[in-house]
């Protein structure tokens, strides 16, 4: 069963954590082009919107997979879950409306969104590397 949760947590990660940090990657610079058009904007928007909420299966599979192996209580996890919420939260409250802002034509930044979507991707990358090196695993990774 630890290998279903675990393929499962790692597939919801490829499949949508993945899309999310290309589009709001994306959106910034295209928000700054004069010639990009709305359609392109909406269409990032929506990609980091949708993904988002595919995304919650993340950390289920990964709570899932962490109370299968024993790992609960765990630094290294503690820490990712942590990190994971921070980039929730990030997304959640900074991005999406930060987004919204640009589409609706109000002011906000696109460097500023640039900085938070690399705050953003940053974060997934350290869950990343933390769930591949795991502290104190005896995989020998």
């Amino acid at each position: 069963m630890t290998k279903l949760l675990l393929s499962l947590h790692v597939l919801a990660a490829v499949i949508a954590i993945g899309p999310v940090t290309v589009a709001a990657s994306m959106f910034p610079s295209a928000a700054r082009r004069s010639e990009a058009r709305e359609t392109t904007l909406r269409l990032l928007h929506r990609i980091c919107r949708v993904y988002s909420l595919v995304g919650v299966a993340v950390p289920v599979f990964g709570l899932a997979t962490a109370s299968s192996l024993g790992v609960l209580g765990d630094a290294w996890l503690i820490t990712s879950i942590g990190l994971t919420a921070a980039a929730a939260l990030i997304l959640a409250l900074v991005i999406l409306p930060g987004q919204q802002r640009v589409l609706s034509g109000k002011p906000f930044p696109p460097p500023r969104l640039g900085m938070v979507t690399g705050v953003f991707n940053l974060l997934w990358a350290t869950v990343t590397v933390l769930m591949i090196v795991r502290p104190g695993s005896t995989t020998g990774a």
